[in-house]
Formats: C-alpha cells, structure tokens, sequence
C-alpha cells in the first residue's frame, strides 16, 4: 500500500470512522467496510467486506455508484452452494478491477460469466442459470435478454474499461505467448466477418482472434477480435503497442516468422523474443555445430547456437522428431507426393527447430521457453469447445467485441481452476468442468429461521480438503 494510502486510512480512523480496509489490485486502491461475524454453520468466524469505491490520492475516496436493491418477493431459496463458492472464489482477485472498468454493469458481466463456464448460455436463459447459483456476493445482475444485449454493446466499445483488465494481467506475467485463431459466423451484418486463411481451409466468413497468455501464471491475459481477412503478422504489431511488454519475453508461432516480422521485433529495444523460423528460411543457411545437448520429457535435444550482432540463432535437433517426420516423409514419396530430389532436400532438416531471438542464453532455457508456446494452444481450444465461443450468432462488431471478452472473463475462471487442480496434482484426473459439478451437489437453502447447507459427500469433502478450498461447514460429530 502506497503511503499516500496509509495516510488517508490513519486519517478517517481519527476521525473515528472504523472498519475500513485499503485493498491494492495493481496501482489501484480500493476501499471495503470490512468486518467479521461467527458462521454457525461453518464454526468459525468469516469476514464480510462491502465495496465503497476506488480511492484516489488526489480526489480521496471516490464512492461507488450504487445499484438498484432487490425487491421482487419471488426469490429462490435453495441454490447450488458447493460451485457458486468456487466460481466466487476464482474471480476474486478480478472483482475490483472489473468493478472500477465498468461500473455501470460489472454485476453483469461478472454473472453471466459465471453461467457460462459450463459452456455456451443464450442470453435468454442466463437468469435462470444464474439463480440457480448461491448468491455469494448479494448482488442483482439485469439479465433479461434487452438488457445484456446492450451490455454486450457498451462492453465492446469500452475498450479502455478492457484494458484495465488486460494490464493488470500482464503485469503480472513475464513470459507473453501469443498466438492467432479463427471462429466462423453466417451474420452477414458483422463488418469483421471475411473469408480469410484457417488451418481447416474453409472458405466462409471468419473472426480471427488474437490472444495472448501467460506462461507464468498460465492465465489469460489479453485477447483481440481482428477481420477475418488480416494476416497473423499484420496483427501482431498493434497486438504489441496496445500492451506493456517492456522487460517481458514474447514466445511466437513460426507462424508469425518474416523478415518484417524479426525487424519489428528488433526495434523492441525493451522487450525479449523467441520466434521459430519457418523450414525454408534463409537462417538455415547459417553453419550452426551441434556440440550440445540436454533431455526434454525423455527425449535427446541436440542443440547449438550462433550469436549475431542484434540477435542469436539457436538450432534443435529433436532425435525422436527426426525419426517421425523421416517416416512421413518416405510415405509421401511412396504415394507420389514428392519425388526422390525433394525427399533429399526435406530430409537434410527432419527433425530441426530453428529459433532466432534477442536472448543469449543457454540453449535448452530457449528450448523450454518456445515449448511453451502450448499454452496458448490449449486455451484456444478451451476458448472455442468449452465455451462454444465460435458461435457468434450476434449482430454488430460491437456486440461481437462485447462477447469476446466476456468470454475471455469465463476462460480465465476456468484456467483459475485448473491452476488450482495442479495445484493439488488432481489436472490429469479431474477437468474444471468436472470439478463445478461435484461441488454442485451441496445446496445451499434460506429458511425462515435460518440457513442451511445440504450434506457434503465424502469425495467432494475429500477433495475439498486437497484443494484447500474449505468452504463447506465441518463435519457434526
């Protein structure tokens, strides 16, 4: 907490005003009333925070805009307790950010992507989905249709309120993949749908997707909606300037590779990258001895490297990659796809990764470093199967950039809790979704004496207790 902040706090106890909390997300600092009261159900003593606005060290605290209270009568008493709590518990950290960003309807965004982390929710039957949910936070999102319509809207030009999010991200990160993708949509009245190139080859009109991630927190971090038309280099630079790289590594696709591409990147004078080359580059050209090696996941690397004046050249011979491509490769010349001067030339580099970068350093951190350039390949399909993200059945570029980052909001709950599956050594067994849906079976049910929370079973306990999560009530003796 900055001084400044500490001051202001001193000053308002003296004033005899109490139980106020300085929470700090970032640069930001954020005001609670917070207090503590004896869970009977739990046994033991939970705190309660209620937000009162952001503080600034000019203007001091800057309240909230309040909301309108709820006052239907027709309210839900038995709720889904066990997931609600993990969805709360995931967007925590989140919360503040995305409450100052968009003030005016953060409860929605915050609500509706909750409803669709178990996949793709019309807008139509978000209300319901989302009061099936324990109402941890005691707050009333607006989820009729109309309403998250203009939401979708107002979130897609808030381009700013997005970027709050987005720095805060990648600050926290310092290793960026970034990576490009497309989805498909019939809506003819979506000006970014074009016909453009996709590894599936269909000629239909498409949205490329830009998204960058974090391969230390394995978070998202930053994800852009482009024309379907523009080519992967061509998004990269504003990708770039729209973000704060400074003193970060950025893991490319060789996807990305070009001579512009490297030149660009060169210029960066505060940031590092690792970018593969393509197998017909020039760079191969370069005499690079083998004199190295190291073992990755069970398998011998030779490697070697070749430094330059603005850059150095690392060269990978993955033994077990040879031996499978030197297969496919005599396949194909056996079914007449290439004849016998081309498999000798393709064979000179089976099994090869070139990679050129700014860093010099040991070859297998390089090595390490370009591996995970998977993550971004996993969030992608997260991103488009779980969600059901590419169906994009919307009728604006705004609502359509609205979307996307909602969706962006539900990938990063789902990627929080698979952090917290590894965590515990439980990824290989158990998947997020899987997770939310044990943890569903415990309800939570308002009674006119009080509150109750339905029995635990004794796997979900047992895995809340490898979780560390402990939000359900202890076992009565």
């Amino acid at each position: 907490m900055d001084q400044w902040a500490k001051n202001w706090l001193e000053e308002q106890r003296m004033k005899g005003t109490k139980c106020l909390e300085v929470k700090v997300v970032g640069e930001n600092h954020y005001v609670y009333h917070s207090t503590t009261y004896w869970d009977k159900e739990l046994k033991k003593s939970r705190k309660t925070s209620k937000y009162l606005g952001k503080l600034d060290q000019k203007e001091g605290l800057v309240e909230s805009r309040k909301r309108k209270e709820l006052t239907s009568s027709d309210v839900r008493n038995v709720t889904e307790y066990g997931n609600s709590m993990v969805l709360h518990e995931s967007l925590k950290s989140l919360k503040p950010l995305l409450m100052d960003a968009f003030p005016d309807c953060w409860e929605e965004i915050y609500s509706l992507a909750m409803v669709r982390i178990n996949g793709y929710v019309p807008m139509k039957r978000a209300k319901e989905s989302w009061e099936k949910l324990y109402n941890v936070e005691n707050i009333n999102p607006q989820l009729n249709p109309k309403n998250l319509s203009k939401v979708l809207h107002n979130v897609g030009i808030n381009r700013v309120g997005q970027n709050t999010i987005f720095k805060e991200l990648t600050n926290q990160s310092n290793q960026l993949v970034y990576d490009l993708s497309s989805v498909f949509t019939r809506s003819m009245s979506i000006a970014q749908a074009e016909k453009g190139y996709n590894k599936e080859h269909l000629h239909v009109p498409q949205i490329n997707l830009a998204l960058l991630c974090s391969a230390d927190t394995g978070l998202p971090a930053m994800i852009r909606s482009i024309p379907g038309s523009v080519r992967d280099i061509s998004t990269l630079y504003n990708s770039i300037k729209e973000i704060d790289v400074k003193d970060k590594i950025l893991i490319l696709d060789r996807g990305f590779f070009s001579d512009d591409t490297v030149e660009f990147l060169d210029g960066m004078m505060d940031m590092s990258y690792i970018l593969p080359t393509r197998r017909n580059s020039k760079y191969y050209e370069n005499r690079i001895h083998l004199n190295e090696h190291f073992t990755y996941h069970n398998r011998l690397i030779r490697c070697g490297k070749k430094t330059f004046d603005k850059y150095t050249l690392y060269l990978f011979d993955d033994q077990d990659l040879k031996l499978e491509e030197q297969k496919t490769l005599y396949k194909q010349m056996d079914e007449g796809k290439m004849d016998k001067k081309q498999l000798n030339g393709k064979m000179k580099r089976a099994g090869q990764i070139l990679i050129i970068s700014n860093l010099d350093v040991e070859e297998c951190e390089v090595f390490e470093l370009f591996k995970k350039r998977e993550t971004v390949e996993k969030m992608f399909d997260t991103y488009k199967t779980v969600f059901d993200a590419d169906k994009l059945y919307l009728q604006s570029d705004e609502s359509v950039f609205g979307h996307v980052f909602i969706s962006f909001i539900s990938l990063y709950i789902h990627c929080t809790i698979e952090n917290l599956l590894k965590k515990a050594g439980l990824n290989r067994k158990i998947t997020p979704i899987d997770l939310l849906h044990k943890y569903s079976r415990v309800y939570h049910i308002d009674m006119k004496e009080g509150r109750l929370i339905t029995e635990v079973p004794k796997k979900v306990r047992e895995l809340d207790e490898k979780l560390g999560l402990k939000i359900f009530p202890k076992k009565q003796s």
